[in-house]
């Protein structure tokens, strides 16, 4: 078996201060490890920066209300994610050490009881998805399909991972139509515009390939054993290099974002420290180090702010 770490029984702030009752369905959400709601949150706050920084636009209330909007909906929709990856990866779950705590396979929680929490986050999300711009909801219903298909990825194709950065930064897409359609409905070139957009979309698409690899190394061994695929597996002993290519495209991708949205000059001199962050993962990976792979996964965090910063700093013209 795998010798990664078992983050489903770890100590942290569910196990400590939350009651009794309420902690399987915390776990069941996995809002006792916050870093996947970040990834997911992170690129929507992008897209709705980089629509205020392309038009030179300064926020109002309803650009303060997407970005808190956007911050529930993501802790929502990942809860709903994650319930529904769990139901479909049940018997996975429970054949793998890292995973056989988790509330399904371990029995704390009924399938049923499951589909009624996904139903409730949807649910939810959708009365804060209903407060956007006919675009932005769009592109929040058409995520369904993204969303849904996800678990089934990893019985299929060799790259699951690029289908999670495909959903998981859907979000700068709705995000920027949420900003920038009401913006142009003033006047601004919004046709034109998307294409910053799209770059930024597809930058987060590599950015996600690349440590959602880093990720998948824990579960190597215990992936082999099931016949879970990944891109873990797929790349091997050049897993480090492939992930080196992924962040590389996904700087790329962010530059001509910001090229296209014409940001100023400090974007382009914080990109830098934004590509010199996902460059120290790739020199500090080590394939046989899953404590190690849980720490670069995590630090991905500071990554998308460091990318935010740039975004937002590029609204100075000079």
């Amino acid at each position: 078996m795998s010798s990664a770490p078992l983050p489903d029984a770890g100590r942290n702030w569910v196990d400590e201060r939350a009651p009794e009752g309420l902690k399987p369905w915390l776990k069941l959400g996995r809002f006792d490890r916050p870093i996947g709601i970040w990834l997911l949150l992170l690129p929507g706050w992008q897209g709705i920066t980089l629509a205020l920084s392309q038009f030179r636009s300064m926020p109002g209330l309803y650009e303060l209300w997407l970005f808190v909007g956007f911050g529930l909906g993501a802790c929502l929709m990942r809860a709903a994610g994650c319930a529904f990856n769990d139901i479909v990866d049940r018997d996975f779950d429970a054949r793998v050490a890292r995973t056989a705590s988790r509330p399904i396979p371990s029995g704390r929680i009924r399938v049923k009881q499951a589909w009624a929490f996904v139903v409730g986050c949807s649910l939810v999300s959708l009365l804060i998805l209903l407060t956007l711009n006919l675009t932005a909801i769009l592109l929040g219903v058409g995520s369904l399909a993204l969303v849904a298909a996800y678990p089934f990825m990893k019985r299929i194709t060799w790259w699951p991972q690029a289908w999670l950065g495909l959903t998981f930064n859907w979000g700068a897409l709705m995000g920027f139509a949420a900003t920038a359609g009401f913006l142009a409905s003033t006047g601004g070139a919004f046709p034109a515009a998307v294409w910053s957009a799209v770059g930024l979309y597809l930058g987060g698409v590599f950015w996600t390939l690349g440590y959602d690899t880093i990720y998948a190394l824990q579960d190597i061994e215990d992936d082999a054993m099931v016949g879970v695929k990944s891109t873990a597996r797929r790349l091997g002993r050049s897993a480090a290099r492939g992930v080196g290519l992924f962040y590389g495209m996904a700087v790329l991708l962010a530059v001509a974002a910001g090229a296209v949205a014409e940001l100023g000059p400090l974007f382009f001199a914080v990109i830098v420290a934004y590509a010199a962050h996902l460059a120290w993962q790739v020199r500090s990976l080590r394939l046989d180090d899953p404590v190690l792979a849980l720490k670069l996964f995590k630090s991905n965090r500071e990554a998308g702010f460091i990318l935010l910063a740039a975004i937002a700093l590029g609204w100075i013209p000079f």
